[in-house]
Formats: C-alpha cells, sequence, structure tokens
C-alpha cells in the first residue's frame, strides 16, 4: 500500500485584490508517496512530486481570510483546480517511481567488480 501526503503551506498572495487582502492565487505543492514496503535498510521506498498550481481568483465570493485558511483547504483548492485526472497520474507517476525501485527494470554494474547481492 502507498500513503499520500500533501504540503500546500507556501503560497503565493496579492497584497490587494479588490476588497480582499492576502488572496492565494499561486500554490507550491508537493506531494509523498510512501510505500509499506521496506528497503534492505529498514526504510520504506518512497518518491514524491512538486510543482505550482495556480488558483482562478476571478470568482472569490467564498473568500477564505488568510489568517483563518487551513493548510487542508489549500490542498482541495489545487487537487480541485488540477482536475480528478492529473491528480490520479501524479500518484500513478508516484506509483510507478517506488515499483521501479523495488523491481528496477535495470541496474547499474561496475566492470571489474563482483555484482552486488540482493
Amino acid at each position: 500500500m502507498i500513503n499520500y501526503s500533501w504540503n500546500c503551506k507556501v503560497v503565493d498572495a496579492y497584497p490587494q485584490d479588490g476588497a480582499y487582502a492576502d488572496v492565494v492565487y499561486n500554490v507550491h505543492w508537493s506531494l509523498l508517496a510512501v510505500s509499506d514496503q521496506l528497503n534492505p535498510e529498514g526504510e520504506a521506498y518512497q518518491s514524491s512530486s512538486y510543482g505550482t498550481q495556480s488558483l482562478d481568483v476571478s470568482d472569490i465570493s467564498d473568500f477564505i481570510p488568510f489568517a483563518d485558511l487551513t493548510e487542508s483547504q489549500v490542498q482541495g483548492w489545487v487537487e480541485s483546480a488540477m482536475g480528478e485526472e492529473q491528480v490520479a497520474s501524479l500518484k500513478a507517476g508516484l506509483d510507478a517511481q517506488i515499483e521501479q525501485e523495488i523491481n528496477p527494470s535495470s541496474i547499474q554494474l561496475v566492470v571489474g567488480e563482483p555484482v552486488p547481492a540482493e
């Protein structure tokens, strides 16, 4: 099983947008995928991705003051702006990276040195 955790704490905001202050328009996000399988060192296999997601602020009728904003709400905005397909694709890519670590399709060897034990 793979567990995902978002980090959506860093945002860009307009100091003033009409009647509203500190209007979030861009989110710097990261998504961490952690497998329940452990590597030979006893650590969980993991992979991460990061990026930015712009938000549509043309209609902010449901404005939430920055002081009242939670990371969970910002994560919801990011996932909504990305759309279900893009979020699923992002998670599938992280899953594939973890699978590649667990079952590599290619390994690097050094000529003249013994092949490492698995």
